[in-house]
């Protein structure tokens, strides 16, 4: 989709800090991730895979400063962006709360998922050594990776047939203004990763 500079650009913010209310309460199993990253399930190219023996999916539950495109009766059309501050609290919220396990399928809250569960998670940091997974060396600082274990047959059939190809995360938010001069500086990031 062509990034259209003249759209308004919002930051996700937690309401109140650290408040039960505001953040990530559930992530999505969904056919074309908001961020625009597949995970990978069972690609030989990668050195971290997840195969049919272990039934891992890991991959981008948020890039920090990617601008994701919305559109709202109320609003209009829009991008909204995490940044890498925001994701830290948000991550450690999901993880205070004990959240790993509250998945469903494409944002439906009527379908729920049991057995997947979070095991492993976390954020991009170069200061702390801690780097993107091969096949992801363009994801930003600040960016939040997750690994979950499938244990539902059902939904390991649709992770394999690719019903399913990526992680999107759902909470509540506020919408903070950015500035008009950091919207065409974020554009061009996602110009840059994408290219």
């Amino acid at each position: 989709m062509e990034k259209d500079r003249k759209l308004p650009v919002y930051t996700l913010v937690l309401k109140d800090g650290m408040d039960e209310e505001s953040g990530v309460d559930y992530v999505a199993l969904v056919d074309e991730p908001a961020i625009e990253r597949n995970w990978f399930a069972f690609k030989k190219e990668f050195k971290f895979k997840a195969d049919e023996e272990r039934k891992i999916i890991t991959g981008c539950l948020m890039i920090a400063d990617l601008p994701i495109y919305r559109r709202s009766e109320a609003m209009g059309e829009f991008y909204v962006v995490f940044d890498k501050g925001q994701i830290e609290l948000m991550v450690q919220r999901f993880m205070k709360l004990g959240f790993q396990s509250n998945v469903n399928e494409m944002h439906d809250s009527n379908k729920r998922v049991s057995g997947v569960t979070m095991f492993e998670s976390f954020i991009v940091d170069s200061q702390r050594g801690i780097k993107a997974p091969t096949g992801f060396e363009n994801i930003t600082e600040g960016s939040w990776f997750g690994s979950y274990k499938v244990d539902n047959p059902e939904i390991w059939a649709k992770v394999k047939d690719g019903s399913f190809m990526g992680f999107s995360v759902e909470g509540m938010f506020d919408l903070v203004p950015q500035k008009a001069e950091l919207e065409s500086k974020i554009i061009d990031i996602i110009e840059a990763i994408q290219s």
